[in-house]
């Protein structure tokens, strides 16, 4: 039972991160569904991103953070592939 609320948390941390990272990186990312994509693959992303800069700490507001950071990283990758449409 206590993994499937940290399994649901992950997602909606993602889910959130995704769409910020959608306003952050210039105010429009690609859609809503791959932003909210974005944000659940940044969520990994920006833990690990956190872990090697040896920033560490617990809470909703780190995760969202971290996951906010990841994303909006996965975003400008993304945007350097895609180019200007």
């Amino acid at each position: 039972m206590r993994f499937s609320h940290s399994l649901i948390a992950w997602i909606l941390i993602g889910l959130i991160a995704g769409w910020l990272a959608g306003k952050v990186t210039r105010g429009a990312g690609f859609g809503c569904l791959a932003d909210l994509s974005l944000g659940l693959i940044g969520a990994l992303l920006g833990g690990w991103i956190f872990s090697k800069l040896g920033i560490f700490g617990g809470g909703f507001l780190f995760s969202l953070a971290a996951a906010t950071v990841g994303a909006v990283v996965l975003v400008a990758i993304a945007r350097l592939f895609a180019g200007n449409k």
